[in-house]
């Protein structure tokens, strides 16, 4: 489950050390330590991580697969995450361990920074080769972070981009070597954290309202596979 500790005033979130789904419990885990992230006023920054093979590999499928009832709650709560991180009123940065698949590299698209595990790992929306249509606020979160032709890239070849060429095409910003990845990110955020947390949060929902928006809608129906 997620874990949270400080490197003052830094908080680094760490997502856990298996696939990092977005369990229904994960979820709440993740939201329970994003509170303690935002409360307060102090100076404040947010890494978010994984441990082992994963950053994220995204929805919980089996989950899904035997509660499909619950499937529109379920996908409302995964977007809400996502528009959360994504005007989080501190600076975010996602240290991306390892592979970050669907809903786990739109995590990773919601933080303000990215950087990558240099040798290991891919970032990848597999959306087009599993017949899972990205819904119009899952789209909107990753069209607002990249270019066109950026997004035109991850978003319709299903391709598998390594650190190098996700820093190519503009996914990520970084890469970093495996021992250093979590020190660059806490030291690449670590200057930002004294932002006035009411104009940053006011700036983000601003820059990114039609996302937001779209991401906050009601929740969408499930796409036929």
């Amino acid at each position: 489950m997620p874990t949270l500790h400080q490197d003052h005033p830094v908080h680094v979130l760490d997502l856990g050390d298996d696939e990092n789904r977005f369990s229904p419990s994960w979820i709440t885990g993740v939201n329970d330590l994003l509170d303690v992230v935002v409360q307060g006023s102090e100076a404040a920054a947010l890494v978010t991580t994984g441990r082992g093979k994963f950053f994220s590999n995204g929805l919980d499928l089996g989950w899904l697969g035997e509660n499909g009832d619950q499937a529109p709650q379920y996908l409302a709560d995964v977007q809400r995450l996502l528009a959360r991180l994504l005007t989080l009123p501190v600076p975010t940065i996602a240290a991306v361990n390892g592979h970050a698949f669907g809903a786990g590299a739109m995590l990773a698209m919601a933080h303000d920074f990215r950087i990558m595990r240099a040798d290991r790992g891919y970032f990848c929306f597999p959306e087009v080769d599993v017949t899972l249509p990205f819904t119009p606020g899952m789209a909107a979160l990753v069209q607002a972070k990249l270019t066109p032709a950026a997004a035109i890239a991850a978003m319709t070849t299903g391709r598998r981009f390594d650190g190098p060429t996700a820093v190519a095409t503009g996914l990520v910003d970084r890469t970093a070597d495996e021992a250093a990845l979590v020190a660059t990110a806490t030291e690449a955020v670590r200057p930002l954290a004294g932002k006035d947390r009411g104009t940053l949060g006011s700036i983000k929902s601003t820059m990114f309202a039609p996302a937001a928006a779209a991401l906050l809608a009601a929740a969408p129906a499930v796409p036929a596979r």
